[in-house]
């Protein structure tokens, strides 16, 4: 080999050596809904703002006892008064587990790291569940996350005391009667069975969350019983404009970039 070129090659090769890291460097998230969420004072404005509107508009729906949210309730004036909500993004912010769990996704992975860290509240949710609750409205919290066993645990849903825990740190007091996960009492990850579950015992005048399902039945591309047809981007957009006269009215939904249904309908 020539000498200059064997030099050349020796030179390049200690400089690479030299300047590469013992160790990984972290990588920060180019990701930009984790970083929206994360830093942008536009995201806390919108849940304040969903919240207030929510907040000035329950009066309203408690007072016409005609008025309830979900489908078919139509003979419902005795029943007492309650409002759902969702609990991920809508009740809990996870946007620093969102930024820093190691993908893929599994729901061990969230339920760890709620035990093991302080609920962050989402801006807005505190205050409007004690406004709700002064005005004698019973609050529920339906959440997919799923019942399922631990190694070692002897509780058959370890995450509903989690899930419980974790509304309580935002300061939010409840309890395993208003606390409705999936894979319990039959449930899957369908939420309208449970909204209607409810239905059977209250006025629902309120849905708050972050996800079409949190409203909608039958919006994933796998469907749950009792949907039987796989949703379409076309056709959540059609459940969009059908259902345009209670977005801002009765439902209130939040922004959530990171995560949810709407990930399983992008064109591939």
């Amino acid at each position: 080999m020539n000498i200059r070129y064997l030099l050349t090659f020796s030179f390049l090769f200690l400089q690479a050596c030299a300047s590469a890291p013992t160790e990984p460097a972290h990588e920060p998230t180019r990701d930009g809904g984790l970083l929206w969420v994360k830093y942008s004072a536009e995201y806390r404005a919108m849940t304040e703002q969903v919240y207030a509107d929510a907040m000035d508009d329950l009066p309203g729906f408690i007072e016409d006892t005609s008025w309830s949210v979900i489908p078919g309730q139509d003979d419902a004036a005795h029943l007492p008064v309650a409002v759902i909500l969702d609990v991920d993004e809508t009740v809990v912010s996870n946007i620093d587990f969102q930024m820093t769990f190691e993908r893929p996704f599994a729901n061990w992975k969230l339920d760890e790291w709620t035990r093991s860290t302080v609920a962050t509240p989402v801006y807005g949710v505190k205050e409007f569940v004690e406004s709700a609750r002064a005005a004698g409205v019973t609050v529920f919290f339906v959440t997919n996350r799923p019942c399922e066993p631990v190694d070692g645990v002897d509780d058959p849903c370890r995450q509903r005391q989690s899930t419980i825990d974790d509304i309580r740190e935002v300061g939010i007091d409840t309890d395993a009667d208003h606390v409705f996960l999936s894979e319990e009492r039959g449930w899957n990850r369908e939420k309208s069975t449970r909204r209607d579950y409810i239905a059977q015992t209250h006025r629902v005048v309120m849905l708050i969350g972050d996800d079409l399902g949190d409203f909608l039945p039958c919006v994933r591309t796998k469907p749950y019983a009792p949907c039987t047809e796989r949703a379409t981007g076309a056709g959540r957009m059609q459940m969009v404009e059908e259902n345009r006269h209670l977005w801002g009215n009765g439902w209130y939904i939040l922004p959530n970039p990171m995560h949810g249904s709407w990930t399983s309908a992008i064109p591939r």
